[in-house]
């Protein structure tokens, strides 16, 4: 694939959008639009895939636009074919799927031209070769994605999510122009080969990195850094929602990745220490506040922290290893973290669509409104299910995969010879475990809630199952979870051109151990066998079911379920969202959430119910951006001052930011 093929991929989706906007209230003109951007999506896929599974040359071309002296560069290696790979394969997904999901959209016409928008700049991001280039694709998805989530701005609390989430991308593309003028350095070349040409000194590479963690973290999800995504991704529609939490928070792993491993130059075993800090943090808190959340898209908004935490530990181990001279366990972490990019995609997409599906079906998000689905939605509930097995890391689908090898990778650390990795290694390695066991938990508890027992509400009781077109979506990325999971030897060999451009290793080739086996270092170390792994589980349930069948009895026994007693089991009395969250909340809520509780307990003999009250702090809005809104709020009603001044004094306000400007430029050296 050239860069010419990828830019003119991204000029049609920038024409289906133009024909979006100019055609919007026309009869059918969502679907014909989405079917486009379906079409589009999936071609840029098949040669994205193609170019990184065969090897193919980089190409780069240079246009006359952009920066004067530079020119507009563009791009394609074997890293900007995978996120290509990502991106287009997110995009054919969410489009086939909003082709049904507009059907019962209000107004589709809001969203509408900005899904293929959206979608070109987020290709033109992983296409970009040069600063300028980057930080104009990067801006552009931006915009697009606030107009998208803004589409339902007449509902209560969009307003609100839109305002936070383009104050935290501005703040974002600032951290990211910044760290490209140090990348630059005095002599201002900002295209990406120039850059990599001369090396940043260790003081100005720390100040490089840290403004990489912030520009592309704060896009990402990254802990404290986190906050418009939990508003942002519920106020969406669905298909954005999935697009912004499965595609989008990959750019910016992908913007990470350019940036550090690519441009920055040879890595410093302490670059890694901050990353796997943060990586590890962001994972169990993403996932303690998704088990606090009863809104279902909440829920997988937080859930996105946690594995973008778990992304963000494989790259932190990869930079640690490479910069000792461990080359293929940095191949295996960067591997591990590759992997995780894809999978997330596959199933956190997958989820999304299904609560899209739920809320078309019930109108509701919120879980206790919920129950009974799987009856009523049989196909939705089965594809949800995958999904969950998959983000709980359950063998022998995706997820368990690439956190197996991210493990393996962790369990490399005492080859590393500073006592800083030596302890924080297994430390971080420490909260994965618990991430991993709490997301189990966090999905069981979505999962029962909302598809198990009997319909807490009318809504629920009188759901139906959704188009064909969203069936069919979800059911395609639910197959590719599992093969995934089945075959990831595939997938890691498939990888091995990305982890040899940047790290200078690979995995050993997976495609030619016995029996599909993957082995990270050595078959004498260890190995996983997904394909074995699915035919045990396979047969295991087959031979239980024929037992169950063959030799039970055939007498169908009627009872009524037991109640405490009660002859009427009404569904109220089924497990809530928040009552299965509780024992975890007992034991982080007062640490992470400062969880407070109120009860009030009727007197002996009175009737009313008993109430319990429960109060949970986001603690990073409270004490860093609560305090930021204050400060602004302040400062700017004591310059809101300055235009009532006399023309006398603004006059003099010129005149002397004027003399001090020149002063400034007389003393520079």
């Amino acid at each position: 694939m050239s860069a010419w093929f990828g830019l003119a991929w991204v000029c049609v989706l920038m024409a289906v959008a133009v024909f979006a906007l100019l055609n919007g209230r026309a009869q059918n003109s969502s679907a014909a639009v989405y079917g486009a951007c379906f079409l589009i999506s999936f071609v840029g896929l098949l040669a994205a895939l193609i170019h990184l599974i065969s090897g193919a040359p980089e190409s780069e071309i240079v246009l006359p636009l952009g920066l004067p002296w530079i020119g507009a560069h563009f791009r394609v290696d074997a890293l900007t074919a995978f996120f290509l790979a990502v991106v287009n394969l997110g995009g054919a997904a969410a489009c086939l799927y909003a082709i049904g999901y507009a059907r019962h959209e209000a107004e589709p016409q809001r969203s509408t031209p900005f899904v293929p928008a959206f979608l070109a700049g987020m290709n033109l991001v992983v296409l970009a070769g040069d600063a300028f280039s980057f930080l104009f694709a990067w801006e552009f998805m931006s915009l697009s994605s606030w107009a998208l989530v803004m589409a339902h701005h007449r509902e209560e609390g969009v307003a609100r999510a839109g305002y936070v989430y383009i104050v935290m991308a501005s703040f974002g593309t600032l951290a990211l122009l910044l760290a490209f003028g140090l990348l630059a350095g005095p002599q201002g070349d900002y295209a990406f080969a120039a850059i990599r040409a001369h090396q940043a000194s260790p003081l100005r590479a720390g100040f490089i990195l840290a403004l990489a963690l912030a520009g592309a973290g704060s896009k990402a999800g990254l802990v404290p850094l986190h906050v418009w995504l939990p508003l942002a991704h519920p106020a969406a529609p669905s298909h954005v929602s999935a697009l912004m939490s499965g595609v989008m928070t990959k750019v910016a792993v992908y913007g990470f990745i350019r940036i550090v491993f690519d441009l920055l130059g040879p890595p410093q075993w302490w670059q890694g220490l901050p990353i796997l800090a943060i990586g590890g943090g962001s994972a169990v808190l993403g996932v303690l506040y998704a088990m606090m959340q009863t809104d279902l898209k909440r829920v997988l908004a937080y859930s996105t922290i946690e594995n973008i935490g778990l992304i963000f530990v494989g790259l932190g181990l990869a930079l640690a290893f490479e910069a000792n001279g461990f080359r293929t366990a940095a191949a295996l972490a960067l591997t591990a973290a590759l992997f995780h990019v894809l999978n997330h995609a596959f199933f956190k997409s997958l989820l999304f669509f299904g609560a899209g599906a739920v809320l078309v079906a019930t109108g509701e998000r919120e879980m206790d409104r919920l129950g009974g689905l799987i009856r009523r939605m049989p196909v939705t509930s089965f594809v949800f299910l995958i999904g969950c097995m998959a983000i709980s890391a359950l063998p022998p689908l995706n997820g368990f995969a690439s956190e197996w090898l991210a493990f393996q990778a962790i369990l490399l650390s005492p080859q590393l010879p500073q006592w800083g990795l030596k302890l924080l290694v297994p430390a971080v390695g420490a909260l994965l475990a618990l991430s991993a066991a709490l997301a189990a938990a966090c999905f069981v508890r979505v999962y029962g809630i909302v598809f198990l027992g009997r319909p807490r509400f009318a809504a629920a009781k009188g759901a139906e199952e959704v188009d064909q077109w969203s069936l069919a979506a979800m059911a395609s990325l639910a197959a590719l979870c599992v093969i995934a999971g089945v075959l990831p030897g595939l997938v890691i060999d498939g990888l091995a051109p990305v982890a040899q451009a940047l790290v200078g290793a690979r995995m050993p080739a997976q495609a030619s151990l016995p029996w599909l086996s993957i082995a990270p270092i050595a078959e004498s170390r260890s190995s996983y066998n997904g394909l074995l792994v699915f035919a045990f589980i396979a047969m295991s349930a087959s031979l239980a079911a024929y037992v169950i069948h063959r030799f039970a009895s055939r007498a169908l026994r009627r009872a009524p379920a037991w109640d405490c007693g009660y002859p009427d089991a009404s569904p109220l009395t089924q497990y809530s969202a928040e009552g299965f969250a509780q024992p975890i909340r007992r034991v982080f809520g007062t640490f992470v959430f400062r969880a407070s509780e109120r009860i009030d307990m009727p007197a002996p003999g009175e009737t009313r119910p008993a109430r319990i009250d429960v109060t949970l702090h986001d603690l990073a809005w409270e004490l860093i951006y609560a305090p930021i809104a204050l400060a602004v709020s302040f400062v700017a009603e004591r310059l809101n001052r300055i235009q009532y001044l006399t023309i006398r004094i603004y006059l003099s306000l010129v005149f002397f930011s004027l003399v001090f400007l020149l002063l400034a430029l007389a003393v520079w050296p």
